[in-house]
């Protein structure tokens, strides 16, 4: 995406799954069992992003702040409509905290740790997703339906 320090677009091709991010919990997570689907509208920023985001493709909730980390994963259910986006969510089990993620090198350059203050969507490279693939409990890889599809 950026070269010697430019900033370029982000391409479909940058994307291997969609965040999220919450500042706190989100309520209709908290109380539902670790793998049942919730649905939810999230709030996105009005980008040319929003142009690469489609029905289908894997995201994630990235739960900011002191208990940061992944709490949720899911897929894109609509396109963003009046700043928001429809998502299918998992909770899952046990949290992947961020500090787990942070000792991996695939992961310390995610945009959600570079700029942990920018807004909705954001996303995550192939590698930076399977460091977080691999700490999660069997079977829950399956909530994310794949890469995300060119636009």
């Amino acid at each position: 995406m950026a070269t010697g320090g430019a900033r370029t677009r982000l391409t479909a091709g940058d994307v291997a799954c969609w965040v999220l991010k919450a500042a706190s919990d989100v309520p209709e997570l908290t109380g539902a069992p670790a793998g049942a689907p919730v649905h939810l509208r999230r709030c996105v920023h009005p980008t040319y992003r929003l142009a690469l985001l489609r029905p289908g493709q894997g995201v994630l909730l990235w739960r900011s702040g002191r208990a940061a980390g992944v709490r949720a994963l899911g897929e894109v259910l609509s396109v963003p409509a009046d700043g928001a986006v429809g998502v299918r969510l998992h909770p899952l089990a046990q949290p992947v905290a961020r500090a787990d993620l942070l000792a991996d090198a695939r992961f310390r350059a995610a945009e959600v740790v570079r700029v942990p203050v920018g807004a909705n969507p954001s996303y995550l490279t192939s590698a930076a997703l399977e460091a977080v693939l691999e700490r999660l409990a069997p079977g829950e890889e399956g909530f994310l339906p794949g890469p995300a599809a060119p636009a």
